[in-house]
C-alpha cells in the first residue's frame, strides 16, 4: 500500500536516537521478577514520557509495583491499546556484557530485557510521539504492567479495574467467561488501574518479541500444582507409612498420558495444548517414608479451553488412580492462568496491523501462531478487545538467555509499524 502524505509525515517523526537512548535508559533500570523489581523502570519510562510531553498515570499494584498507562489523547471514539511489561527475568550467568549497561554495538543494543520487552515499550513510545499533532478518532494508550513473568498481578489488576466495557468489535473466540468471573477478572469499577476512566479500544497490539511477525493467535499458560498427603514411618517397615511420593509418580505417569493423547488434537497455527512436568519436592530423608510430595506441572492452554475445565479434568483422571486406596489424599489447585488467544486472519485489526507492518519496512511474512503465552490473552478474553502480538526482538533466539539484545532496524520498524496501524485505524 502506498503511504499518504499524512502517514509519510508520521513516519518521518520516528526518531532513531530516541529509540536507541530511551532503550538504554530502561536497560539501565532494574526490574527483575522474582522478586519484583519494576519500580525503576517504571521511573524511567515515566520520566521518559513527561520529557516528551505526553501524559503519564500510574496505579499501584503492590507496594512499589506500579502499573503504567502512557496516553496519547484523540477523539471520544474507541481507541488502540499498546500492551507491555516492565519486568524482566532474572540476569542469570554467562554474561560477556554488562547486563545493565544498555551496551549499543554494532547496531544493536545489549541488557537484560532488550528483547523482553523494553525494546517493545521503547518502540511504543516513540510512535505516540511521532503521532502527536494529528487528528485521531481515540486516544491511543501505551499500558506497560508489572509481573508478566510471574503470575500476571499486573495485567489481572489492570482488567478488574478496567472493565468489561462494551468494545466495538468481538475478539473471536474466547476462554470459558465464567472462569474469568470464579477469579474475580471482571468487574465494573470506574479505575482503569492506571488512573484512567474505562476505555473501549478497537484493537490491541501486544509488543512482545515476535522477529516482527505479525502474531494473531497465541498458547495461554497455567501451573497446576499436585500435593500427595500420606503417612511417614521408619524406612525398616515402610508398609507402617503412605508413601507419597509413590502416589505422586502415579500422578506424574498419568499427566504424561495425558500430553500424549493431546498431540492428536492440534490447532493449526499453535500445535496441541502439552503438558510438562517441572518441578517435584517430596520426602526428608533416605530412611524416611515421606509423607508429602508435591509435583508443579505447567500446562499451555489452547484458544477455547477453560483452565477452570483443565483442571476438573486432571482432578477426574488423578481421582481415577484410587490413591485413597494406598492410604493417601491429594489437593489440586491452579495459581496461575493465562489464558490463549486467536484473532481471525480478516479481521480488521490483523489486516491493518500487517499491512502497516509490511509498509514500515517490515519482511514479507506469514501470520502465524506463537507457542509463548501473553498478557494479551486476557485483554482478549475479559475485555473482549481482538488482540494481535508484534514487536521486535526475538523470543526464541534472545529473550531469557545471555546477552540478550535487540536491533535498533527493528525498534524503528516496530516504532514505525505501531504508529501506522494507529493512524489508519483511528
Amino acid at each position: 500500500m502506498s503511504l499518504t502524505p499524512a502517514e509519510q509525515t508520521v513516519l518521518d517523526r520516528i526518531d532513531e536516537d530516541l529509540l536507541v537512548r530511551v532503550t538504554q535508559d530502561l536497560l539501565r533500570a532494574p526490574g527483575q521478577n522474582p522478586p519484583g523489581e519494576e519500580s525503576a523502570t517504571v521511573a524511567a519510562l515515566a520520566a521518559a514520557a513527561r520529557e516528551l510531553g505526553l501524559d503519564v498515570r500510574t496505579a499501584p499494584v503492590e507496594r512499589d509495583r506500579d502499573n503504567i498507562s502512557v496516553t496519547l489523547a484523540g477523539g471520544n471514539g474507541p481507541g488502540l491499546l499498546l500492551l507491555g511489561h516492565t519486568d524482566v527475568v532474572p540476569v542469570g550467568d554467562g554474561w560477556t556484557v554488562d547486563p545493565y549497561g544498555g551496551l549499543l554495538r554494532d547496531g544493536r543494543i545489549y541488557g537484560r530485557g532488550a528483547s523482553d520487552m523494553k525494546g517493545g515499550l521503547a518502540a511504543a513510545l516513540a510512535a505516540l510521539v511521532a503521532l502527536r499533532g494529528t487528528s485521531l478518532a481515540g486516544p491511543v494508550d501505551l499500558v506497560a504492567v508489572i509481573d508478566e513473568e510471574e503470575t500476571g498481578k499486573g495485567i489481572r489488576a489492570y482488567i478488574e479495574a478496567n472493565g468489561p466495557v462494551d468494545n466495538a468489535e468481538s475478539a473471536g473466540p474466547s476462554v470459558d467467561r465464567l472462569e474469568a468471573e470464579r477469579t474475580g477478572a471482571r468487574t465494573t469499577s470506574a479505575d482503569t488501574g492506571t488512573g484512567t476512566t474505562p476505555r473501549r479500544y478497537v484493537g490491541c497490539i501486544t509488543a512482545e518479541p515476535t522477529d516482527l511477525q505479525t502474531i494473531i493467535a497465541a498458547r495461554g499458560d497455567s501451573y497446576l500444582q499436585v500435593s500427595v498427603h500420606g503417612r511417614a514411618s521408619h524406612a525398616g517397615n515402610p508398609d507402617g507409612g503412605a508413601n507419597a511420593i509413590y502416589g505422586a509418580a502415579a500422578v506424574v505417569a498419568e499427566i504424561e498420558r495425558l500430553h500424549h493423547e493431546l498431540a492428536a488434537t492440534p490447532h493449526p497455527l499453535l500445535g496441541p495444548a502439552t503438558w510438562s512436568v517441572g518441578q517435584i519436592n517430596g520426602g526428608t530423608g533416605g530412611s524416611i517414608v515421606p509423607a508429602d510430595c508435591v509435583v508443579v506441572a505447567d500446562r499451555r492452554l489452547l484458544p477455547g479451553e477453560s483452565p477452570a475445565e483443565v483442571l476438573a479434568d486432571l482432578g477426574r483422571r488423578v481421582a481415577a488412580l484410587h490413591l485413597e486406596d494406598r492410604g493417601l489424599t491429594v489437593e489440586l489447585a491452579m495459581p496461575m492462568e493465562m489464558p490463549a488467544f486467536e484473532t481471525p486472519e480478516d479481521h480488521e485489526l490483523v489486516r491493518v496491523t500487517e499491512a502497516a507492518r509490511f509498509d514500515a519496512g517490515g519482511a514479507p511474512l506469514p501470520l502465524a501462531g506463537w507457542t509463548a503465552a501473553c498478557d494479551g490473552g486476557y485483554v482478549a478474553r475479559d475485555l473482549g478487545v481482538p488482540v494481535v502480538v508484534l514487536g521486535p526482538g526475538s523470543v526464541t533466539t534472545q529473550a531469557h538467555r545471555a546477552d540478550e539484545s535487540v536491533a535498533v532496524a527493528e525498534l524503528v520498524i516496530a516504532a514505525r509499524a505501531y504508529a501506522l496501524a494507529a493512524l489508519r485505524l483511528l
